[in-house]
């Protein structure tokens, strides 16, 4: 072989493996960048479900409302982002995520060893307690309740209890929303429900015929933003902007608007 073209050769493997490397390069820059992107960015979208009460509701009109929302739009503020809140049925809610449908969930999602491998949490914002709702004076204590058909929301931390602690002495029943449990213990096809305290509340306000049965259950339950795993800055900047709301008062504010006491 010619001295020429085993030069040629060499340069043509040099030349390809110097691409190569700038390809490797470009790649973990866009890589980076991508990472950075959300939280440098002038909006942020931000998923709720929409049919959670008093957290995140859907009026007639197709606004989202509630607590979560508020939180949300007031950590945006506070980032001096803007905001765009979508509505996302519960189950797809994580799944969509990954997919970069939006950046961030804010509906009151426990975080979770489970979610944990998904989604990076931020700080707790609030935290939550389960308790039996069902007809007033039906029941005497939660032993009552076994033998009986109880329902919660599915995918949720109250339904894991639920199947964990009951499924040997009561029958469940999981519900795609709250409200559709809600609605069949109303109907009479539910002895009770397990529910997140706050919400229980808040719809007992309005259900007078209904109360807490025993005790509030504490299983260490906070509440958290869900983001994507490698958005660290959008987590930061989330933790920042929770800490100064809680500082200046307007955490509060949002707190007693929905209860009359403190749910941090």
């Amino acid at each position: 072989m010619k001295r020429n073209t085993i030069i040629s050769i060499i340069m043509a493997f040099g030349f390809a493996a110097g691409v190569a490397a700038c390809g490797d390069d470009a790649k973990k820059s866009e890589e980076k960048m991508e990472k950075k992107e959300v939280a440098t960015a002038g909006e942020i979208t931000i998923a709720t479900e929409g049919a959670y009460p008093p957290f995140n509701t859907k009026d007639a009109a197709g606004e989202l409302g509630g607590f979560d929302v508020e939180i949300a739009k007031a950590l945006c503020e506070e980032m001096k982002k803007t905001c765009k809140i979508v509505a996302q049925d519960w189950d797809g809610i994580i799944p969509g995520l990954e997919a970069k449908k939006y950046d961030a969930i804010v509906a009151s999602m426990s975080i979770t060893d489970e979610r944990k491998q998904k989604v990076a949490f931020t700080n707790p914002y609030y935290s939550n307690y389960l308790q039996f709702v069902a007809k007033k004076d039906a029941f005497a204590d939660t032993a009552a309740l076994e033998g009986k058909t109880i329902g919660a929301q599915r995918s949720t931390v109250a339904s894991k209890w639920l199947e964990d602690n009951m499924g040997s002495k009561a029958t469940v029943k999981l519900y795609d929303t709250q409200t559709a449990a809600y609605e069949d213990l109303k109907n009479g096809r539910l002895d009770a429900i397990l529910s997140d305290i706050y919400p229980a509340h808040d719809w007992l306000k309005e259900n007078g015929e209904y109360a807490f049965v025993g005790e509030k259950i504490d299983i260490d339950d906070k509440i958290g933003i869900a983001v994507r795993k490698d958005d660290k800055e959008l987590v930061k900047a989330f933790n920042d902007a929770l800490e100064a709301i809680r500082s200046n008062g307007k955490y509060e504010e949002i707190n007693k608007k929905y209860f009359p006491f403190d749910i941090f």
